[in-house]
């Protein structure tokens, strides 16, 4: 499986132009959180509206996950906290969206919504430790929006932004790969790095950059690669020969 993974678009839509002009290269395009963005000066039910509309192009040409950021959070949820609910508007165009699951054969993929409140907090808790029963053998993928503290792969060049519970989801579920974004300078600053080992955990993170084309992570799940591409170049590794930090 070829899987496209980007983060942190942040209503470029420059970069939303050209994941549709290449989605159809792949077999599973990821969006890890912040398709919006709370400084544009365009209204949120404006950058919604199209938002969705890029959803539904690249959910035509190929199979879709997009979880919701920290920039996504537009509305309270059923549990009285901050969600993006207008991400289940994208579920009529084929998009897998936050609290859905892709199972295959070989792979557990588990879309994480952002919480900002321990009702949420604690509902995602559940829903990993639900797909955790589900895993049976198989290679298991988290989508999130925020890397794990006290990693490379959030690490701003003078300080750690994370969020710490996804270290202790890590540390108790142990799953094969997440992929992130949030901490956009994590890449390209001294100390940082789009990938981190922890455990047998390999964690993700391919940055932001300005321009017409987003910094992106291809994986290859058989030959088990990760290529990370940028305008700073690119580099690529074997997930068996990650580093562990």
């Amino acid at each position: 499986m070829q899987i496209l993974v980007v983060s942190d678009l942040h209503y470029t839509l420059r970069q939303l132009d050209w994941v549709t002009s290449v989605a159809g290269e792949y077999d599973l395009v990821i969006v890890a959180g912040d398709l919006l963005d709370v400084a544009s000066d365009v209204s949120p039910d404006a950058q919604i509206a199209v938002a969705l509309e890029y959803l539904a192009r690249i959910a035509s040409k190929t199979t879709v996950v997009a979880c919701s950021g920290n920039h996504d959070l537009t509305a309270r949820n059923a549990l009285d906290e901050r969600a993006a609910s207008w991400l289940e508007a994208a579920r009529a165009s084929g998009v897998l969206v936050d609290g859905a699951r892709i199972e295959t054969d070989d792979v557990l993929i588990t879309v994480c919504p952002w919480w900002d409140g321990p009702r949420t907090r604690d509902a995602l808790d559940r829903q990993l430790a639900d797909d955790a029963a589900r895993v049976a053998g198989r290679q298991w993928v988290w989508v999130y929006h925020s890397p794990p503290g006290d990693s490379p792969t959030s690490w701003t060049g003078t300080r750690y932004y994370a969020d710490d519970e996804v270290t202790t989801w890590i540390g108790r579920h142990r799953p094969d790969i997440v992929l992130c974004g949030h901490v956009h300078e994590s890449p390209f600053v001294a100390g940082g790095s789009w990938f981190d080992r922890i455990g047998t955990t390999v964690v993700f993170n391919a940055g932001r950059q300005h321009g017409p084309v987003p910094t992106s992570i291809v994986l290859d799940t058989e030959l088990g690669t990760a290529r990370w591409s940028s305008s700073e170049g690119s580099d690529e590794l074997s997930l068996a020969g990650a580093e562990p930090s």
